[in-house]
């Protein structure tokens, strides 16, 4: 069973976890099209983080950034190799959602990549209702960038 949890930032697991995302991302993207943030921007005011647990192992995380007052952002979804296809990232995502809606958001977007390795992601997304659109935020058009977002 995934427990998820909010995260502060200040342990060693989730700070390695963070940066094994951040060289992934550098692996699969050219650096002006890289958006994932690093603990620092995780741990800004506008940001919540949680990671996902599984008998004491780090399994996943992902984090939501608030936009505006009814808009927020899916931020830092990453689930560990060894489980990946069991249902983290279903679960943290589902998680997320339910924060957005209890925080009265109506929208909620994310940017993922536009390459293969990103395809398992994108069709997370879908799944869930996601569908594509334009840049928000400050996101401009990128070919190596995916805009999507949901209303809730």
């Amino acid at each position: 069973m995934v427990t998820i949890q909010l995260d502060d930032l200040s342990g060693s697991e989730i700070i390695a976890f963070i940066g094994e995302h951040l060289s992934n991302m550098a692996e699969n993207s050219p650096p002006e099209s890289i958006h994932a943030l690093n603990v620092d921007g995780l741990k800004r005011p506008d940001v919540t983080f949680w990671s996902a647990w599984i008998n004491g192992e780090l399994v996943g995380c992902g984090a939501l950034k608030e936009l505006d007052g009814e808009h927020g952002e899916v931020k830092s979804m990453r689930t560990a190799l060894a489980h990946r296809g069991k249902g983290v990232a279903k679960q943290v995502l589902a998680h997320l959602l339910e924060e957005a809606v209890r925080r009265g958001y109506r929208r909620v977007s994310l940017e993922t990549g536009s390459m293969e390795a990103f395809a398992p992601a994108r069709k997370l997304y879908e799944s869930f209702g996601f569908t594509y659109c334009g840049p928000f935020g400050d996101y401009i058009e990128d070919p190596n960038s995916v805009f999507m977002t949901k209303a809730i």
